[in-house]
């Protein structure tokens, strides 16, 4: 027994084939509105809060202050004055008239107030004029500052990690905090728009430096600090235990940890308002003691921990023979005695760190810096336009005597770990 089986023409299969066709596209372009949506949504929403712009001035916050008066702006002027009091009494500062006080308060803060007919309940701060109120605090103003810091704040809470995907006590805790009279130079993203998708908790696990340097150079950063706060709830509406732990650098480095409880819910912003205030004091600590002095030197490699370590060998000789021929062509001298194709070149690179606001003085940069005496190339490794951009730099010589090569050619020179900081 035979079967037959019929097929469509090709004249007949046609319509169904363009069907098929508008069909598929038009299903590609729902595909990608909903990606779109959806790419929107993760960076769309009311998840940035800015930090507040950081002053110089002195404050001071945290004052409580219970007085009364006849009335209750009676009691609310005393309150106010008292809190002058305290706040300059807990500066450490020498004794002074109070008219003269007055005079160097710019602000007082309204924490949280409570106001009755003959009593006034408030938590103050007071924030000082710097300009005026600084000859009483000796050469504390002219502290040296850190780099700058990309401070990223860490929640976890209810096994889950989180940074900036939504807002949270704890991001609010520091964009409010006045950083002006901290010796920490804080970098504060916002966490608004491709922030909330850049940094993540998964972040601060990294260890590729070239990731980092990617990161840090969009913000403008030198170097990293993570303040982590994982929150423990006893119970709905119950005391709320807090541990925070400080790090330091692309790995993490542990710099000290403490614990703080608060009551309830409400009392939940008042404890990591102190938080923050605790973490300034011990990142300030931390740099007295030398571990904030300098970044973090790998952030500056001119190779990357990711490079294969023979790759690498291959690379630096590869530069020291380019660095012979050159030497070899100028007809330079090694040890006293002329170079020979058998001489082995004293060369190494070293990192040079120098400001870049515009792409011309990027190019302006390498060039000067190719005509210093001893200088055998210069290539640039990261640059980023309008803040810190970093070059390679051959020598035939020690770190030292670039250092000082450099600032008989007019360069200001920072001296760091197997790297240079230079301005104009």
């Amino acid at each position: 027994m035979t079967l037959t089986l019929t097929l469509p023409c090709a004249s007949n299969a046609r319509p169904a084939t363009g069907v098929m066709r508008l069909f598929l596209a038009f299903a590609a372009l729902v595909a990608m509105a909903m990606g779109v949506a959806a790419l929107m949504a993760q960076v769309d929403g009311n998840r940035g809060i800015a930090p507040i712009a950081a002053s110089s001035d002195i404050g001071v916050n945290g004052i409580e202050v219970d007085v009364t008066g006849k009335t209750a702006e009676e009691a609310r002027e005393k309150g106010w004055r008292l809190a002058q009091k305290l706040a300059w009494k807990k500066l450490d500062a020498p004794e002074i008239p109070d008219n003269e006080l007055e005079s160097l308060v710019s602000s007082v803060v309204i924490e949280r107030e409570r106001i009755g007919p003959t009593r006034y309940i408030a938590t103050l701060g007071v924030i000082f004029d710097r300009t005026h109120a600084s000859r009483y605090f000796g050469n504390v103003a002219q502290q040296s500052r850190s780099a700058p810091m990309m401070l990223l704040p860490v929640t976890v809470s209810g096994g889950t990690y989180t940074m900036y995907e939504m807002r949270n006590p704890w991001q609010r805790a520091w964009a409010e905090y006045q950083s002006g009279t901290s010796r920490i130079h804080y970098l504060r993203p916002a966490g608004s728009g491709g922030d909330s998708l850049l940094l993540t908790y998964g972040q601060t696990s990294r260890r590729s430096r070239l990731w980092w340097r990617a990161i840090l150079d969009q913000f403008g950063a030198a170097d990293v600090l993570v303040a982590a706060a994982h929150l423990r709830h006893e119970w709905p509406g119950g005391p709320i235990h807090g541990t925070f732990t400080a790090r330091h650098g692309p790995d993490g480095r542990k710099l000290s940890r403490f614990e703080m409880t608060a009551q309830n819910p409400t009392a939940l912003p008042d404890m990591l308002a102190k938080a923050v205030v605790e973490f300034d004091r011990r990142f300030e600590q931390a740099l007295a003691d030398g571990k904030l002095a300098a970044p973090d030197p790998t952030l500056n490699m001119v190779a990357s921990p990711d490079i294969n370590p023979a790759l690498q060998r291959l690379i630096d000789i590869g530069r020291a023979m380019e660095a012979r021929d050159a030497a070899l062509a100028a007809g330079e001298l090694v040890d006293g005695q002329p170079l020979s194709p058998t001489s082995p070149a004293t060369v190494a690179s070293y990192v040079v760190q120098f400001a870049s606001p515009d792409a011309r003085s990027i190019d302006a940069n390498l060039e000067r810096m190719r005509q210093v005496p001893g200088v055998r190339g210069a290539v640039t490794t990261s640059i980023a336009i309008g803040g810190t951009s970093v070059m390679s730099v051959s020598f035939g010589g020690p770190l030292d005597q670039l250092a000082a090569t450099l600032r008989a050619q007019g360069y200001n020179v920072r001296q760091g770990t197997n790297a240079l900081a230079i301005s104009n």
